[in-house]
């Protein structure tokens, strides 16, 4: 394959993605198109997808993968039955982006067995300036690049990539846009993720995401409605409301009680049950808390993410909030929702924290006792403040610290489970296990993972599950008949 000029290329910025503006955004209805040079070009070939990172990641994944159907490709689940490769990437931290890097590597064995094969990088790696020209350097065998803001392109990309045999790059940084008009292929038949808004606009000084997403934007309340009920006709049962940061929802429409508003309307909808994430503490209203506690098809569960428990290490997170006040919020919740579940976020090893701010990120999880939490070691991340941030504590005591959190966590998961032993929980069934046929899994209202015997199940099933054993992070049970 020939490689284009350098000068062809649309390099990602993360100048460009840092700016932010007031204006309005206008709702795309028009922008996705295959150009008739490229229709059916994917029919007789077959694509790999591999997804990596969060939520927002999978729903582009099911996006990506309506288009590359509707332009005639098939799935397949093995890397070497494929004539095209995609992998959808995380730029979180530091470790998923070697993880991808190596994946690439591996692939090169692959492309040299089938020059035709065609390898691409999309997601949230393709956003960042100095891993788009990694790749450029030193993996040759990737022939397309594109990002989180031109997924509609992906028709004229593929075309360019395959029948002009061109090596492509086209990662846009700007704020993003509001684009409506995306084929789908959703990848479970009863469970669905719905886009609220996109973007961010905290900029928590270790966090890349808001250079990578873009600015923080809403979609109009009825364009979400209408996805609702068409997935409750199609016999959806749960849908988890995505976002960044879904307590911003609606503020760039003007409205200050978005979320709330939303939220509500969704749960008039009907559908059987409703999630959401992610949650910043920053921007969670009274209101917001009041609908949680109003309706019954909105689970009890919040991912309430708390990074540190020290107020010191918040501020130079830029997390906006004191441990006081997220402590304020928490107990709002619980007292509203009294058997909501609650995960979390932290990060341990903040450039320079100290054991005493250690301590007291241990000290909020004994007063919160999560049902879970992700819980991470700092990863640097180039272009943010934290990166140039000076650090004086080394490795093995953050590894230390990690292992103590994770020892409290763990604890405390395993408590909050014990509360459901003899308890009786709604299921929605996720299907069989692959070991066992006799045995299904699902999860509660709670979000708790829950194992379970019967016979007469089907995925997409909400049972009755009388739990006889806890563990730290699943239950087990039976089902119940009737």
């Amino acid at each position: 394959m020939t490689m284009n000029k350098e000068i062809n290329y649309e390099l990602p910025s993360l100048d460009a993605a840092r700016k932010r503006n007031k204006e309005r955004f206008v709702v795309r209805k028009d922008l996705f198109i295959i150009p008739e040079k490229a229709r059916g070009i994917g029919h007789g070939r077959s694509y790999y997808l591999r997804t990596y990172g969060c939520q927002a990641n999978v729903r582009d994944s099911e996006n990506i993968a309506g288009i590359l159907e509707e332009l005639g490709y098939e799935a397949v689940s093995e890397l070497d039955k494929a004539d095209l490769i995609l992998l959808n990437t995380c730029a979180v931290r530091q470790n998923a982006e070697e993880k991808v890097l190596g994946e690439i590597g591996n692939l090169k064995k692959l492309k040299r067995a089938n020059p035709e094969l065609l390898i691409g990088l999309c997601g949230c790696m393709a956003q960042e300036e100095g891993i788009v020209k990694t790749i450029l350097q030193k993996y040759p065998q990737v022939d397309l690049i594109f990002g989180t803001h031109n997924i509609y392109h992906l028709p004229e990309l593929l075309y360019r990539a395959m029948l002009e045999k061109e090596r492509v790059v086209e990662v846009f940084s700007k704020r993003g846009e509001i684009i409506e008009d995306l084929p789908s292929r959703r990848f479970t038949p009863f469970k669905a993720w719905v886009n609220i808004m996109y973007g961010c606009d905290k900029f928590c000084s270790y966090c890349i995401v808001p250079y990578t997403r873009g600015q923080e934007r809403s979609r109009a309340m009825e364009d979400i409605l209408d996805e609702v009920k068409d997935l409750i006709k199609d016999g959806y049962k749960e849908v988890c409301l995505l976002g960044q940061n879904v307590n911003a929802y609606g503020k760039d429409l003007g409205m200050t009680e978005g979320f709330a508003l939303l939220l509500e309307a969704v749960a008039k909808t009907g559908i059987k049950r409703i999630r959401f994430m992610t949650s910043h503490p920053y921007n969670f209203t009274d209101e917001a808390v009041k609908v949680l506690g109003k309706y019954d098809n909105i689970m009890p569960y919040i991912h309430l993410p708390l990074q540190s428990g020290s107020d010191a290490i918040l501020r130079k997170m830029n997390r906006r909030y004191t441990a006081s006040e997220y402590k304020e919020l928490f107990d709002k919740l619980k007292k509203t929702i009294p058997n909501c579940a609650f995960t979390t976020d932290i990060i341990v090893g903040f450039p320079n924290e100290s054991d005493e701010d250690f301590k007291a990120t241990l000290e909020m999880v004994d007063y919160c006792q999560y049902d879970n939490a992700f819980t991470f070691i700092y990863s640097k991340r180039e272009g943010t403040p934290a990166a140039k941030m000076e650090d004086a504590i080394s490795y093995e005591t953050k590894e230390q610290r990690l292992a103590i959190l994770n020892e409290k966590v763990a604890y405390y998961a395993h408590k909050a489970n014990e509360r459901f032993l003899g308890q009786v929980v709604e299921v929605l069934v996720d299907g069989p296990s692959k070991k066992d046929h006799s045995i299904f899994a699902g999860y509660s209202k709670e979000n708790k993972l829950v194992n379970f015997k019967g016979e007469g199940v089907q995925i997409g099933d909400i049972v009755k599950v009388k739990i006889e054993k806890t563990k730290s992070f699943s239950l087990d049970g039976r089902l119940l008949k009737g």
